[in-house]
């Protein structure tokens, strides 16, 4: 395909799955239940975290994490007692453990009570002259982990890109709260990160279409792998590049595209 088909093609796509029916198998659902602003940044973060496996695994995992506070995650982070977290102690995904989770409680609780919106917590580390949100999201990793009981072994659920990270999770997460159109799925709660800064998650689906189509050559799956796959899919569209993680998702997970 030449640039005009690949960009028609992908379009193509974002029309085909950024629809409401995508939230139903999708770990967006979750967050999608609430209509407080910080009850849905915290079950967006929460499920972004949790999102590696299979897609329903992720579903009710975060379903039984969002019962344990009480379907109101801002109510229960902000008033819970330390006795409240025993309920917790059972609750693993994976690696994240038990540990992690405390955690988890410990820097919410102590950021929303001096703190309206999660949004501050990654828009403070940057401007609106920055290319993307690196900044951004190196300066929330030091954030988050700047409590000193932070549990060394709970740094590999949270990534920055001063690990070289694809911060695969953390870049979903931010295109639910920053992208805005009229399909319904992304919230675009979060006014002071632009589209046009976002980058995209990069997931083994991901990767596999993006090289099948010519958008990403280099070998590792990294941070310089995500910021090569964004710049390409700019020549697209660059006001809203990460528009096309649906197509590239969409082909890599739900169609099995193979391109051949």
């Amino acid at each position: 395909m030449n640039q005009k088909e690949l960009k028609d093609y992908l379009d193509d796509c974002v029309r085909k799955y950024n629809v409401k029916d995508f939230i139903e198998d999708d770990p967006i659902l979750i967050p999608h239940r609430f209509s407080k602003l910080q009850d849905i940044e915290i079950a967006g973060f929460w499920v972004a975290t949790l999102a590696w496996g299979q897609r329903k695994t992720i579903i009710n995992k975060s379903i039984e994490l969002m019962e344990l506070m009480d379907n109101a995650p801002h109510d229960f982070i902000l008033n819970h007692k330390e006795k409240d977290r025993k309920a917790f102690l059972n609750f693993k995904h994976r690696t994240f453990q038990s540990t992690d989770t405390l955690y988890f409680l410990e820097f919410l609780q102590h950021y929303y009570q001096s703190n309206e919106s999660l949004e501050t917590a990654f828009s403070q580390h940057m401007s609106t002259k920055d290319v993307n949100t690196k900044q951004a999201l190196t300066g929330f990793h030091e954030l988050f982990f700047s409590l000193p009981v932070a549990p060394k072994r709970t740094q590999k659920h949270v990534a920055t890109p001063a690990r070289n990270s694809s911060c695969k999770r953390l870049n979903m997460f931010l295109r639910w709260m920053v992208r805005k159109d009229k399909k319904g799925v992304d919230f675009g709660l979060w006014k002071k990160i632009k589209p046009s800064q976002l980058l995209m998650p990069l997931d083994v689906h991901v990767e596999r279409v993006g090289r099948q189509l010519g958008l990403l050559h280099r070998k590792q799956r990294d941070w310089k792998a995500v910021v090569e796959l964004t710049e390409n899919l700019k020549k697209f569209d660059p006001k809203d590049p990460v528009k096309y993680d649906y197509a590239l998702f969409g082909q890599g997970v739900i169609d099995k595209n193979n391109f051949t």
